[in-house]
Formats: C-alpha cells, structure tokens, sequence
C-alpha cells in the first residue's frame, strides 16, 4: 500500500533512533526504550493520567473472534490467498471471483462477534467519555467487530466489509444485505474443488443511486492502493495529540501502520504493545504485555481507582 506522503515524511524523519547524530538525552531515550516493561501496575498509573488515548488495533484482536485473517500458511480462500484477490487488478480480471471471496468473508463476519478485547475498548471510551477524556480506535481490520462492540470514536483506515463504492459514480454505500445480492446466494464455499460460479457482471451487486447502476465493489484498501488521504489525516491528528498509546494485535510490518505508534513514541509518549508475541517494533515502546488481547487488555483498560464516576 502506497503511503499519505506528507504523513510519510515526518514519521521516518522520526522513528528511526540513531540515524543522525542525537544528544546523549536522545540516546538515553532510545536505550530506555529498548527495554519494554510488563509491569501492569506502572501501566496502570500512566492510564489513569492520560486524557486522550489512541488504541491502535490489528487482526490479532479479531483472530480471538474466529476471523479467517487469509495470511501466513494455510491462509487460502479456495486456490488463492487474499493478496492474489484483494487487489485492483483482480478485480478487473475476474469481478465474479472477487465478490464470491468477499461475500464469504461478508457472511462470516455476519456470524461473528466482539470478544472481551473489543468490548474492553468499547466500555473504556463510554466511561471515560463521562471524565471528559477521549478514546479513539484506529482500526486496519475490515470487520467491523469494533462497531458492534459499541466503539464510537473509530478509524478504518483499510475500509469496511460492509460498505460499498461504485465503480462508475464513486458513491459510497453502507451495505449489511445478506446475500449483498441474488445472484450470490449460496455462493463463496472455500473449498478448493469449489468451482467459479462465473456470474455475470449485470448479476453482481449493482449502484442503487439513481440512474447509474454501476457496477459495485467493496469499499476496502486493496493491496497497490492507496490509503484515504483523508482518513490519514484524521489519524496524525489523533496521534498528534495523544499522550497515551497502546497497540493491540498487530504484527507492526504493515505500513503505514506500522510507524503509527513508533511515531508517538518518537516524541516520548508512553506506548503499550498487546500481542501474542513480540514485533519489530517491540523494543521502541515503553509496555510489552504479551498473552491473548482478550486476556491481558480487559484488566488494563478497567476502571482505575483514582476515577470518579458520575
């Protein structure tokens, strides 16, 4: 994915320790950095201080729901992995194939719900909402797990399973039809041997806006694309400001994601990482709290003693 230029400049000048010659208070920073805390307590003490929280999240937080991520081995949708499907080209190619692929992952997420990590975040921006603190979620899954969890405050920076764009008019659509349409009823099985159900351009979800009826896709970044320059600019902004940051389920090798948090922490901010394991970028954040999200984030997020509830 190509990245928001502008954006792009000013993380890399800011994430790399050492590239140019630092004062001994820079190197003291990076070499603090390096080493990751896993102390909740001291985590605990950050949280209950910070007035705008940015929790940036991944598939890791949704695999705990059961969502098929399509990566890594054994990530195939009958003969192809989602890199091979999720792209322009593709779509171009073969439009049936593509929403025989989508229409699956449509009617899997449909079955699909929030797990304790999801909720966690969403009932920590409702009561700190209430202290006139501020929770934004900036999301690269497509699942919409965060909305259903009660999330308000979110950014999809990949797009949504269930929204639509118009090839010909641009509009975009909310879409939760179930099939999207007719002629993808009982379609997208991934088994191997399933055959191409070849359906017919005229037969796939089609524009509802008056007097188009062009040919829809999903409403998703596909690899080659770029991300929204406008949702890009809303997520510096939310980082800008930010004075806590946690990362959640994210492996922290896709960009521009990937230099997010890397960027808060540049400019000392504490950042907390939940992951199963550790990531590049591991040793530039202050917290390291390895274990499953929905184990090791519901505590962490709890009411702190030092709130007031009104």
């Amino acid at each position: 994915m190509c990245l928001f230029q502008s954006t792009a400049r000013r993380l890399v000048s800011q994430v790399h320790c050492g590239l140019k010659a630092s004062s001994s208070k820079k190197q003291k920073f990076c070499l603090e950095m390096a080493r990751p805390s896993s102390n909740m307590a001291d985590f605990r003490e950050v949280f209950a201080k910070a007035k705008h929280i940015a929790i940036i999240t991944g598939a890791g937080v949704s695999a705990e729901s059961g969502v098929p991520t399509f990566r890594g081995a054994g990530g195939f949708w009958r003969k192809w992995q989602a890199q091979e499907l999720a792209t322009p080209g593709a779509f171009a190619r073969n439009p049936s194939r593509v929403w025989e692929f989508y229409h699956y992952r449509r009617e899997v997420m449909l079955s699909k719900h929030p797990n304790p990590a999801h909720i966690a975040i969403a009932e920590c921006e409702k009561r700190l909402s209430k202290q006139g603190r501020s929770v934004v979620v900036i999301t690269q899954n497509i699942d919409e797990l965060h909305r259903k969890a009660g999330t308000k405050h979110l950014l999809e920076i990949h797009g949504s399973l269930f929204k639509t764009r118009c090839t010909s008019c641009g509009n975009v659509a909310a879409n939760y039809k179930s099939p999207i349409c007719p002629a993808l009823a009982g379609k997208g099985a991934p088994d191997p041997d399933t055959e191409d159900a070849a359906i017919p351009v005229e037969d796939l979800p089609q524009c509802e806006e008056d007097g188009c009826n062009g040919l829809l896709r999903p409403h998703v970044v596909w690899f080659g694309e770029a991300l929204d320059p406008g949702v890009l600019t809303a997520v510096e902004k939310e980082l800008d400001i930010c004075d806590l940051c946690l990362v959640v389920g994210t492996s922290s090798v896709v960009y521009p994601a990937a230099m997010f948090a890397p960027q808060v922490s540049a400019r000392g901010v504490p950042v907390a990482e939940f992951n199963m394991e550790t990531t590049p970028a591991t040793d530039r954040f202050r917290f390291h709290f390895p274990g499953p999200c929905g184990t090791t984030l519901p505590p962490a997020l709890a009411r702190h003693e030092t709130e007031i509830i009104t």
